[in-house]
């Protein structure tokens, strides 16, 4: 487990925004295109900030979330919406977006089709992640529905779950596909995440999904 510490989170966010593009420009080189997977909610909002700024070609750089609660873009809680608003915006509007939303009212009723696009778009090349207090990563929840099967060698590209804790239907990227990143970032924050990252170094991964990414991620943390 590599993890870094940063005095502030100002700071980390610009040392990962960095890190980030620098792994985007190096693969540029070598690839046609780029994905770069990246995760919902408000705390990873800097980083897209900063890289939405930056000067990538991104024309060639599909971007994609590592889930999605089942909620159209008109919700306060999108994180589509709030990818629009936050990264794909500035030099970063040029990019592909891969959805994991249309509109119907199940995920499963559009799960053959985002799951097409989302085949097209892989291996990613950059995948950040967050993580709950909880131990969740991406929409793999301990409790979910289906996690077994999210966690599973063979699952499916994507998969719709549902828990407790996660309100809404969620879709979300399953453990394979999340394993075989070729960068993977661990973003959190504060002493409560701290202690429950510790926690999940020694605890099943239907306990702490998170745990299917420890050994190759790289973990950043800021008070």
């Amino acid at each position: 487990m590599n993890l870094i510490e940063y005095p502030d989170r100002e700071l980390m966010m610009l040392a990962l925004a960095d890190k980030v593009a620098s792994q985007l420009r190096r693969a540029l080189e070598v690839e046609e295109r780029v994905t770069l997977c990246v995760p919902g909610g408000t705390t990873p909002g800097p980083v897209f900030d900063i890289l939405s700024g930056l000067d990538l070609d991104w024309a060639r750089v599909w971007v994609m979330l590592n889930d999605e609660r089942w909620v159209d873009e008109t919700s306060p809680r999108s994180n589509t919406a709030l990818l629009r608003n936050r990264l794909l915006r500035g030099a970063a509007a040029l990019a592909h977006l891969v959805p994991l939303y249309a509109p119907a009212a199940t995920p499963e009723e559009r799960l053959e089709e985002l799951s097409h696009g989302v085949r097209s778009a892989l291996p990613l090349t950059v995948l950040m992640l967050g993580m709950g207090a909880d131990m969740h990563t991406a929409s793999l929840f301990p409790g979910a529905d289906r996690l077994a099967e999210a966690l599973a060698p063979d699952a499916p590209p994507v998969m719709a779950l549902r828990a407790e804790a996660a309100g809404e239907p969620r879709i979300t990227l399953t453990a394979p596909v999340l394993r075989a990143a070729m960068h993977c970032h661990l973003l959190i924050t504060g002493a409560e995440k701290r202690a429950a990252l510790e926690r999940a170094a020694s605890l099943p991964e239907t306990e702490a999904p998170v745990r299917i990414v420890l050994s190759n991620a790289t973990i950043h943390w800021a008070p």
